[in-house]
């Protein structure tokens, strides 16, 4: 039996523990805040740091509950034991089973904003509340409450340009999907998603999870089709192919990241 240290977004909570409940291996979860997919900054930096805690001396493998995820990935680097990362391009490939399955569905239905049990929660929680440094349309950035507290902040005027940014993502949906798992349908969750498709005039349409990924990362099932293994020294790099990730040298990857933040000056 190995030692697992996870590390996930709370978007996939109910999910993950569901899963280590019939996990093959011992499973140490942690889960980081749903705010971070849009800082990727903040985000690969928190990353990081959970990443560099986790040693040999407890753990035989770190495996991340993340994908891809606003690029937040590239540049991971492996600490002192082998990283686990599914081949996934954010938290829905991870609830869907597959990043195929994901494609197609994708194909199918354009214009698909996802729910889940743990978007729908995090949309209601008061945790730690994370700046965004570009707003990627996937996590709620902006509540219709806080209002009041950005006229105060910068003027009605800029108050009304701002609120305009932050939910112009909108207009880019147009059907509101629902991924349901048997062990949350006593949560109604489709009668939540059904009153905000309404309220924005999307389509509703529900389909069903599949955790056979979240699943086979913890029982430690890594085969290269579904997962990319980063061995200490390495770190994690968009692919930019069906693959979706790859690894390369950390040296490499830090010297790229410290050329762009130079470009970005």
């Amino acid at each position: 039996m190995m030692r697992l240290k996870v590390v996930a977004c709370e978007v996939v909570a109910r999910e993950l523990y569901w899963c280590a409940a019939r996990a093959r291996h011992a499973v140490d979860i942690a889960l980081m805040p749903q705010g971070l997919h849009d800082n990727s900054d903040l985000c690969r930096g928190r990353l990081q740091e959970m990443i560099g805690a986790a040693g040999p001396d407890r753990y035989d493998a770190l495996l991340l509950g993340y994908g891809l995820c606003n690029n937040s990935l590239a540049g991971v680097r492996a600490g002192r034991i082998p990283m686990i990362v599914p081949r996934a391009h954010d938290c829905i490939t991870l609830l869907l089973g597959s990043k195929e399955r994901y494609a197609r569905l994708f194909a199918e239905r354009p214009g698909t904003y996802w729910f889940s049990s743990g978007w729908l929660e995090c949309r209601q929680k008061e945790g730690e509340r994370i700046e965004p440094r570009q707003n990627s349309g996937l996590g709620p950035t902006y509540r219709r409450g806080d209002y009041a507290e950005l006229i105060a902040k910068y003027g009605e005027e800029n108050a009304k340009y701002l609120v305009e940014f932050m939910t112009g993502w909108e207009t880019n949906y147009s059907h509101g999907t629902l991924i349901e798992l048997d062990f949350d349908r006593h949560l109604h969750l489709r009668r939540r998603v059904r009153e905000i498709c309404r309220e924005k005039g999307w389509r509703f349409a529900a389909v069903k999870g599949d955790l056979a990924l979240l699943q086979a990362g913890l029982d430690g099932n890594w085969d290269e089709e579904r997962f990319l293994t980063v061995r200490p020294g390495r770190a994690v790099r968009a692919s930019y192919n069906q693959a979706v990730l790859c690894d390369e040298p950390a040296a490499r990857a830090a010297a790229q990241r410290r050329t762009r933040r130079g470009t970005r000056t």
